[in-house]
């Protein structure tokens, strides 16, 4: 069984902006799996169902950017995952917009959504897989630009990304994360 993870804000209000990117992705994966995400428990959204035969839990953590770990550690320790098969999405300002990285494991960065992950899983062994959105021009400008709604162009720009990281996590579970690499980097 696999833990897959989409990091964001409650929606609709923060549909559509760039620190939204792994829920994007989640609900791209429910759709293309048919997968409803409509259960609530473990302060968050999700979903069971099967992706290339292997049982799935989808969550979108309703705790707000900053605390995603308190559901994603709820969840895992629920369905006793094992960490390596946990597969984080998330937005990343260090990757230039519309880059996508997969790694078997690795730390937070300046991300502070997965400091909390790796803060409550106590461990970076976990897959994670990066939409790379760019950063502001001015660094005061971060929050504003990672939650601000995108303009309709400035979406747009993103959705191959987010199809190119939908298509990823499917091969992440059926080809393994080396293979997966190898394929996306």
């Amino acid at each position: 069984m696999y833990l897959i993870v989409g990091l964001g804000n409650p929606e609709p209000m923060y549909s559509k902006t760039r620190h939204n990117m792994g829920f994007d992705v989640i609900n791209k994966i429910a759709k293309e799996y048919k997968i409803e995400i409509t259960k609530k428990n473990f302060e968050g959204l999700y979903g069971q169902g099967e992706i290339n035969g292997e049982k799935v839990i989808l969550l979108k953590p309703q705790t707000y950017m900053n605390e995603s770990g308190k559901s994603i550690i709820k969840a895992k320790n629920f369905y006793k995952i094992p960490i390596e098969n946990i597969i984080i999405i998330y937005d990343d300002i260090d990757l230039e917009e519309g880059i996508l990285k997969l790694r078997k494991k690795g730390g937070a960065g300046t991300h502070n959504g997965m400091r909390s992950v790796v803060q409550h899983l106590q461990s970076t062994n976990f897959i994670h897989v990066r939409i790379g959105t760019g950063k502001p021009v001015l660094k005061e400008l971060l929050i504003a630009y990672v939650i601000e709604p995108l303009k309709d162009e400035q979406y747009e720009k993103l959705i191959p990304t987010i199809d190119k990281a939908s298509k990823a996590v499917p091969d992440i579970i059926s080809k393994g994360i080396e293979m997966a690499m190898n394929l996306y980097n």
